[in-house]
């Protein structure tokens, strides 16, 4: 699961909001609106949030695993004919 907690809590520190993000930046809200509901954005975008407020990826989110599951199928080890049948 990803989460921008962090964006909230550096964006404070560093005394930036989101109407500057918007007006100055050229942040989209529809981007901002996006991160304030832990959906996914582009790499891109997590670049431009760490230039403009000087600061790593790890300042701005947070990545927990989730469980991996795999289909069914593909659990099964393949079955391969031997010949003799």
């Amino acid at each position: 699961m990803v989460s921008y907690d962090r964006l909230w809590k550096t964006m404070e520190k560093k005394g930036v909001t989101q109407y500057r993000l918007i007006s100055h930046y050229k942040i989209s809200a529809g981007q901002i609106g996006r991160m304030k509901k832990n959906m996914h954005v582009s790499t891109h975008t997590l670049e431009i949030f760490c230039s403009i407020l000087q600061c790593p990826v790890e300042d701005i989110m947070e990545i927990t695993p989730e469980p991996f599951e795999v289909d069914k199928e593909e659990k099964e080890p393949d079955k391969v004919s031997s010949g003799t049948e």
